[in-house]
């Protein structure tokens, strides 16, 4: 088969697909990306010249759509040449986020397409708003709405949907899930893997020495912002340094904004937020490495004595899945975007994403209770294999595959499953109804989170 993928940042979502389609030897994989150093043996990357975006003459509601039909022109004049040249794609595989394959229907319409719908944007019962420090302004409602623009175009180019979570789903309107398939995403369970003998080592991040003595709190984001609840993490740090002198904290992600807004007064939210609280906390016991290589990423993880997530109710970072995986004693913030993958008290604690009093209370009692801990450590693994293993994602995916183009396009030699402590319930591909319930050549440990 001949699968074209789609996605600004390559490979970004599409990473593990892409490597399984080529295990099988009998696919051609292309990529049409913006240019980018990451490399993956035997996909063949197609890249297109970046627009001019964010264009200053366009009202900012528009701006997103502006952008993205940019991007629609750029990769269409792409896929022209690639057509030029006789290539017909069997499916098409993209992001719908950046627009960028809004076009590709005009260019090959006969061949089916699946899109990457990430998340409805709304101005209230979410992200926006969700954060009494930052209130909504009714004046930027239009903008917020007017980001909806390509979703609502990408919904009527008449192909098929997919998405990662049962929440994300659940934040697109009634009318447009039956055309969503929810295909839970997973883990490479046997990269991102307990270590039992992590805290008898001494680990070194960022100039900073970890000893069996000490106890490890981590924190992971892309960047370090509100979106994330990396203001709140940090308010917590004083309760904690106060309780323990053997606490020590490192705080992986970039000083960059993913999502959300830089501070008012300009600079970072470390600069914000060290100015803030720096006086109370000792800074020999905190570092922030930045974006780290994905090994330091997880030797971090592996050592955690306990390891936070906090997020607004938005996407569902990849470094929550790998936390659980790896066997994290995990706390997250209790948002139905981290519902969805922690059972209070069972593979992890929850804890009111925007109270830093509580988060730290939460934090030193479970350093405390060592019964707790290994609870959580082992419910944690055993829910990533039994929900998140990656031979169970790829098997969802190819059903899907398989359903649009009528063609099975699973490698002839499987991967070896990789170890489970329990049966695994395979995750299947749902359409229409919300149900309750990278590392390219050289990953950085944020990248996604």
């Amino acid at each position: 088969m001949k699968f074209l993928f789609v996605h600004q940042n390559y490979p970004g979502q599409f990473l593990h697909i892409t490597r399984h389609l080529v295990a099988a030897k009998r696919h051609e994989v292309v990529f049409i990306t913006e240019p980018n150093p990451n490399e993956l043996i035997g996909v063949r990357k197609v890249p297109y010249a970046r627009p001019k975006l964010d264009v200053a003459e366009t009202h900012i509601a528009a701006r997103e759509l502006d952008n993205g039909v940019r991007r629609a022109e750029a990769v269409f004049r792409t896929g022209f040449g690639l057509k030029h040249l006789g290539y017909k794609p069997d499916i098409i595989i993209g992001h719908h986020g950046w627009g960028e394959m809004l076009n590709l229907r005009d260019l090959w319409p006969d061949s089916p397409m699946l899109g990457y719908f990430e998340f409805y944007y709304r101005h209230d019962q979410a992200d926006v708003g969700f954060d009494p420090e930052f209130p909504a302004d009714p004046l930027d409602f239009p903008r917020i709405r007017a980001k909806n623009a390509i979703n609502h175009v990408a919904l009527n180019l008449g192909g098929a949907g997919q998405t990662p979570t049962q929440w994300q789903l659940s934040t697109y309107p009634d009318w447009a899930r039956p055309q969503i398939d929810m295909v839970w995403e997973g883990v490479d369970l046997a990269t991102c893997s307990p270590d039992p003998g992590a805290h008898k080592k001494t680990l070194k991040i960022d100039g900073m020495t970890i000893r069996p003595t000490d106890k490890l709190i981590t924190y992971v984001s892309r960047d370090l912002e509100p979106y994330r609840g990396f203001h709140v993490m940090m308010r917590a740090l004083p309760d904690l340094m106060r309780a323990r002198k053997d606490i020590k904290v490192v705080m992986v992600g970039g000083d960059g904004i993913s999502y959300g807004a830089a501070p008012h007064k300009g600079g970072t939210w470390r600069e914000a937020m060290l100015a803030e609280i720096g006086q109370d906390i000792d800074l020999e016991r905190v570092v922030f490495p930045g974006r780290v290589a994905y090994s330091t990423y997880l030797a971090a993880l592996r050592r955690s004595d306990a390891h936070v997530y906090l997020t607004y109710p938005f996407v569902a970072s990849w470094s929550l899945r790998e936390a659980l995986a790896i066997g994290c004693a995990v706390i997250g913030g209790d948002t139905a975007t981290v519902r969805e993958f922690i059972t209070h008290g069972d593979n992890g604690l929850l804890t009111p994403t925007l109270e830093p009093r509580t988060l730290a209370q939460t934090i030193l009692g479970l350093l405390e209770d060592k019964a707790l801990t290994r609870k959580l450590r082992a419910n944690a693994r055993a829910y990533a294999e039994r929900r998140l293993a990656m031979a169970d994602y790829l098997s969802s995916y190819c059903d899907l595959i398989g359903r649009l183009t009528g063609e099975d396009p699973t490698p002839a030699i499987e991967p070896a499953p990789a170890p489970a402590s329990a049966p695994r319930a395979k995750p299947v591909a749902r359409r229409g109804k919300a149900v309750s319930g990278v590392e390219p050549v050289r990953r950085l440990a944020a990248a996604g989170a």
